[in-house]
């Protein structure tokens, strides 16, 4: 179902630019476990699965400071940080899937010509890894990550060079996301906003609303190919 913000209309996108984690891919129960393993490892218990999903989105740095807890100093988070991005990287894929529809979503939108990128807060290497793991990196002409610039999302530096490498015009570009990060890094960057309700921070939409939201991204390719 695709639930609008009063007097919104989609135009023509030329450009839809994607977040990762809890729009594209369902990656909850690997970060999961690697946050729990680096406690672990710092010799700290472990924590509520639903707890570490609300600290997802704003990076690996900011993750795991907030996993670790107030008490952490900046060394303990630095060392939390090595061993988390040393542990996830063997394990990025155990249980990571795109939800479902995704596959075919992209699909039809890459069939369709329809440009697309990737903009995480995740490490580009790890983003670029898992997509070349499901199997979709023709699908995207730019993956980049948290790393990738000076600022992270919702720094609207990702949305600018995209568009400018892609040559894309603002009214034609649209961000895809599950959390008020991106719905945030959309309105910074002057482009539209599309909100994934079953990802993994939707409930953050009550703060910084979409311009519309769906519930299965077929929903998404089907209106841009107004099908």
């Amino acid at each position: 179902m695709v639930r609008t913000e009063t007097g919104f209309r989609l135009g023509r996108v030329e450009l839809a630019i994607f977040d990762l984690d809890g729009t594209l891919i369902d990656s909850t129960q690997d970060l999961v476990n690697s946050v729990n393993a680096t406690r672990l490892h710092m010799g700290l218990g472990e924590i509520e699965a639903r707890l570490i999903a609300s600290y997802v989105g704003n990076g690996a740095p900011v993750l795991i400071q907030r996993s670790l807890g107030p008490e952490a100093s900046e060394q303990d988070c630095l060392r939390g940080l090595e061993f988390f991005l040393r542990y996830y990287r063997e394990h990025m894929l155990d249980h990571t899937d795109l939800y479902p529809g995704v596959r075919e979503a992209l699909d039809e939108l890459y069939g369709a010509g329809v440009g697309m990128a990737i903009l995480t807060n995740k490490p580009v290497r790890f983003s670029e890894a898992i997509i070349e793991g499901l199997g979709l990196a023709s699908h995207f002409a730019r993956i980049y990550g948290g790393n990738s610039f000076a600022e992270k999302k919702p720094h609207p530096i990702g949305i600018d060079t995209l568009r400018s490498e892609l040559k894309a015009e603002r009214e034609g570009t649209l961000m895809v996301g599950d959390s008020a990060v991106d719905i945030r890094t959309a309105r910074n960057a002057g482009v539209a906003a599309c909100g994934v309700t079953f990802g993994i921070q939707p409930e953050t939409f009550a703060a910084h609303p979409p311009d519309f939201a769906i519930d299965d991204l077929r929903e998404l390719s089907r209106l841009i190919l107004n099908r």
